[in-house]
């Protein structure tokens, strides 16, 4: 098998995963939204600008609610159950965006196309993610920034936890639970801003840019 054979039958078996759960996602994930995730997801958005913006992975809108007023924004998923989810949610809730099924780590956009990109939490569970990175970066203007809320591998025993865990956990829900996020977006070629603990160095702000 080739290396891109290999690298489609891994996005094919995340993109099955993603839409076998997608019925039931939110409510996977509601205990989660209720405690800290809903104001880690108004931090990243306070931060983003405009005027045009592209959200990858946007799963079935959970960023919606937080959106910046007066920005352009395009958000794409490579799950079509996930996508519909998101298109009926910005329906029933009245969200101005562009949304399309479009996989990160192959973009159909030109070079240059966005004064910001944001992620939340979609890194974990892109077959390549140094791939994806770069199409971010490939996407951002040089001026414009990169946003990440990610979760990421922690460190110490917790972290030998999670490298055990990990594949029973890709098995279930699609997401890596021990990925080195942060050194993907250096591999990936992009220029680290900032970086912010959010959550017991397992849960990250990471604020990257461009080297174009």
């Amino acid at each position: 098998m080739s290396r891109s054979e290999d690298e489609d039958r891994k996005t094919a078996t995340a993109r099955a995963r993603y839409d076998r759960i997608a019925a039931i996602y939110d409510l996977i994930e509601a205990p989660m939204e209720r405690g800290s995730f809903a104001r880690w997801r108004r931090r990243l958005w306070a931060e983003v600008k405009g005027p045009r913006v592209l959200e990858v992975g946007v799963g079935t809108g959970k960023n919606f609610a937080y959106y910046p007023k007066d920005v352009s924004i395009t958000a794409v998923d490579f799950s079509p159950r996930m996508f519909e989810k998101a298109r009926r949610r910005a329906e029933r809730e009245g969200v101005r965006v562009d949304l399309r099924v479009m996989d990160v780590q192959h973009l159909d956009f030109p070079d240059d196309s966005f004064d910001s990109t944001v992620a939340s939490f979609v890194f974990c569970s892109v077959p390549d993610p140094i791939e994806g990175l770069r199409e971010l970066g490939r996407v951002t203007k040089p001026a414009g920034s990169i946003y990440l809320l990610e979760h990421v591998r922690p460190s110490g025993f917790l972290g030998n936890v999670a490298d055990i865990l990990n594949p029973l956990v890709v098995r279930m829900q699609g997401a890596n639970i021990n990925r080195y996020t942060v050194e993907n977006v250096i591999k990936a070629g992009l220029t680290i801003e900032r970086v912010e603990d959010l959550w017991h160095g397992i849960v990250k702000l990471i604020v990257a840019r461009s080297e174009r």
